[in-house]
């Protein structure tokens, strides 16, 4: 078996040869400590322990997520608690939990396993750095309680944080005393966040342009400093996409022969496609015309001419634009809600609607599904008459 001193760059090189099912790689430095590379590319830290003429083996954790100094300081605690007739692995267990402050797990543990699949891991850490570190971070992971949690909500929505960014920091809870528990680093009844009730969340937005009003918007557009403004507000009346997807919009992305636009990472993690319409596809191909020559397909359809880079925030144009318009308070994303309602009150399905705007729960689309009066009226007076009402019934 082979024998190393350790270090961070070997163990995190480590692979398991394509014959075995399993590689260990010792510590030279701490007997009994070693790494077990799997077959499926897990890293796993080990110590090795002899009790009654028996090799047993206590995991120490995922070698991704542990530091070999830490992983050292565990595999002490064990050989210590052998040395004294005790059981290893409550030993652990029981260390793990007094020690496990709030911060440590969420630095140490929780942001690296979140930051290998989560787009959102930043929001994650900016929530943690902003609220739970200052508040709770020096505290141990089972000496919080629901009732602390329970106040913190308070709290803030106290201060006028929305009920979504309260439920949001409250699913970040959630998700750490889950993974913390599912890691054996604190008591599996500990689990505070679990019984603290979500807040109701209003998320219906009833903002959506008429025709008129779109007419105004995109008149006032054209008026703005901000040359590229009318053309981007255009875009996302005309297709419903998101500001970010406009923003980072690519030639090579568009087909206008196929009169597709692709989008290649989306909110929902997938690729989808918007079809476009003529009026989209002439505004695009009035924007190819126009670029420069030079300009290569990869390049971004909006973008900051001195950087060549897109555009991250549009908002002092389009707040003028929209208080020009008399649109004052108009929303960005009150686009793709107009979109929406344009569709549904051309008499097009939800479910249309909802592969338009790429949502994965039809739910979702439901917020969007406003129907204009003219058509309640027109609905309503499908009914018909039954019969002519009589002076002085009813």
């Amino acid at each position: 078996m082979p024998r190393h001193f350790l270090t961070e760059q070997i163990v995190h090189n480590l692979t398991c040869p394509p014959t075995r099912e399993h590689f260990e790689v010792f510590d030279a430095q701490l007997r009994g400590l070693y790494v077990d590379a799997l077959k499926s590319g897990r890293l796993m830290y080990r110590v090795r322990y002899r009790e009654r003429n028996r090799y047993r083996v206590v995991t120490l954790g995922d070698a991704r997520l542990l530091t070999l100094d830490e992983a050292r300081q565990q595999a002490r605690t064990v050989q210590r608690c052998v040395m004294q007739g005790g059981d290893p692995k409550l030993a652990m267990v029981q260390s793990w939990h007094e020690d496990m402050a709030l911060s440590d797990f969420f630095w140490n543990h929780y942001l690296p396993y979140v930051r290998s699949y989560k787009r959102s891991w930043k929001t994650d850490a900016f929530i943690f750095g902003r609220h739970l570190g200052p508040l709770w971070g020096k505290r141990a992971m089972e000496a919080i309680t629901e009732q602390d949690i329970a106040a913190l909500i308070r709290c803030l929505r106290t201060q006028g944080y929305a009920p979504a960014s309260c439920n949001r920091l409250l699913a970040i809870l959630r998700y750490m005393y889950t993974l913390a528990i599912r890691w054996e680093l604190i008591d599996a009844s500990c689990h505070p966040a679990k019984a603290v009730r979500e807040l109701k969340e209003d998320n219906r937005i009833e903002r959506y342009l008429s025709a008129e009003e779109a007419h105004r918007l995109l008149a006032a557009a054209r008026t703005s400093l901000n040359a590229q403004l009318a053309d981007l507000v255009g875009l996302l009346l005309y297709t419903g996409a998101r500001r970010s997807e406009a923003l980072r919009a690519r030639w090579c992305d568009v087909d206008r022969q196929q009169r597709l636009w692709r989008i290649p990472l989306s909110k929902s993690g997938k690729v989808r496609h918007i079809p476009l319409s003529a009026a989209a596809l002439a505004l695009l191909n009035r924007r190819f015309a126009a670029r420069p020559a030079e300009e290569p397909e990869q390049g971004y359809i909006f973008a900051n001419p001195a950087t060549k880079r897109p555009y991250t925030s549009f908002t002092e144009s389009w707040k003028t634009t929209c208080a020009r318009a008399g649109l004052a308070g108009l929303r960005v994303h009150d686009l793709r809600h107009s979109f929406a309602s344009f569709l549904v009150n051309a008499g097009h399905s939800l479910y249309e609607v909802q592969v338009l705007l790429g949502h994965a729960n039809s739910r979702t689309t439901q917020r969007y599904a406003h129907l204009s009066r003219e058509r309640l009226f027109n609905a309503v007076e499908a009914v018909p008459t039954i019969g002519a009402s009589e002076p002085g019934v009813g």
